[in-house]
């Protein structure tokens, strides 16, 4: 049986990106099709949407609005099954001809944040999001009822699509490259070695685009309340911000913009600890920490909880004062390098590989060879 895979857009990076290639890996045979495709050839292949060829690509704020509509009004196809992986509108996706009445399953990355979550997501609280909010909200519940069969990607999101659309998920963890950061750590070029040779003997590390969500100012808190240096790898308009942060609370902070992977790699098995304290809806970097031997402090709230086994991969935090954070950062230096590796590997790509291919495959009726 013929399939297509469908996502909302594609860049040259991203958790999105990494399940779409996956995918891709788990049905080579499989159309793909996406709004547009801006992975610099990453992905080749691919067929785009009209908004491909008007000024409203890579504008996806402009773009929003229409999204809805040209998700409607696809072109031909005579995909026998369509599964879409969806953050915002891809699971709207209805295609002309035999396509139109093949089923349709979803692997749901979030309902949009932008119109369900806006305590998550500060794109979606200005008055104009919220007006729009109103009028998407029933389009995109009602979209969400053609799918056959839906798969979430943690129990967090599984619980916010029965709120959000009022549909049960499986739950499908995303694929991880585990063994890219279990494995002997890369050589270096010679940057990221001075970055490496000017690194604090022990360290509280924080992984994350520098914005208000992700609230990085905690991982300083943590140093703050320990003693312990810090280093924050990532980038964002927050930078600043945090710098200042940082000064007033007297905490020595190494930033390091934009690692590059082999640099990330070294930053997370060279930590003390991972402190991860934003919310997400699974949540990639503490694997990849806990892969490295890294123990990971995370909140008791978001899909990376779910990863993270208190006491075992990491702590769980519900009180992120200066006490709990001590008692944290005590706690992860008692947890074994290996205990954590272990349940990395609870997420590696070939488990997502089997899952996805037995969840279609049993939900289709089709026979997906591995």
């Amino acid at each position: 049986m013929s399939g297509v895979l469908v996502t909302d857009w594609l860049q040259a990076k991203g958790g999105a990106e990494n399940v779409f290639e996956a995918l891709t890996q788990a049905f080579p045979d499989a159309d793909r099709l996406c709004l547009w495709n801006d992975s610099d050839g990453r992905f080749e292949g691919v067929a785009e949407t009209v908004l491909a060829e008007t000024p409203l690509r890579r504008h996806k704020a402009a773009a929003l609005p229409v999204m809805p509509s040209v998700w409607r009004n696809l072109a031909w196809s005579d995909a026998e099954w369509i599964l879409c992986a969806s953050h915002l509108f891809a699971h709207h996706a209805r295609f002309a001809g035999p396509a139109r009445h093949a089923p349709k399953l979803v692997y749901a990355h979030t309902p949009a944040r932008y119109l369900w979550a806006p305590e998550l997501d500060p794109r979606g609280s200005g008055a104009v999001a919220r007006a729009g909010a109103a009028v998407l909200k029933p389009i995109d519940r009602h979209r969400a009822s053609e799918a056959v069969a839906i798969a979430a990607n943690s129990r967090f999101v599984a619980d916010r699509i029965r709120e959000s659309w009022n549909r049960e998920a499986v739950v499908i963890h995303p694929p991880v490259d585990v063994y890219r950061f279990a494995g002997p750590l890369p050589l270096l070029q010679a940057a990221d070695r001075a970055v490496v040779k000017k690194l604090p003997r022990d360290y509280l590390l924080g992984v994350s685009r520098f914005v208000s969500y992700k609230r990085l100012e905690r991982v300083i808190d943590a140093g703050a309340a320990t003693g312990m240096p810090v280093v924050l790898a990532g980038g964002g308009p927050d930078e600043g911000e945090l710098r200042r942060y940082a000064r007033a609370r007297s905490v020595e902070v190494t930033f390091v913009l934009l690692p590059s992977k082999d640099l990330l790699a070294w930053l997370y098995r060279r930590a003390w600890a991972l402190v991860f304290p934003s919310v997400e809806d699974f949540g990639i970097v503490p694997i990849e920490a806990m892969a490295s031997g890294t123990p990971v402090i995370t909140g008791a709230v978001g899909g990376q909880s779910e990863s993270v086994v208190d006491g075992v991969s990491g702590v769980i935090v519900r009180d992120w004062t200066r006490e709990g954070l001590i008692d944290a950062v005590a706690r992860v230096g008692m947890i074994s390098p290996a205990a954590s590796m272990a349940r990395a590997l609870d997420f590696d790509e070939s488990v997502f590989l089997n899952a996805i291919r037995s969840w279609i495959g049993v939900t289709v009726g089709i026979a997906v060879a591995a």
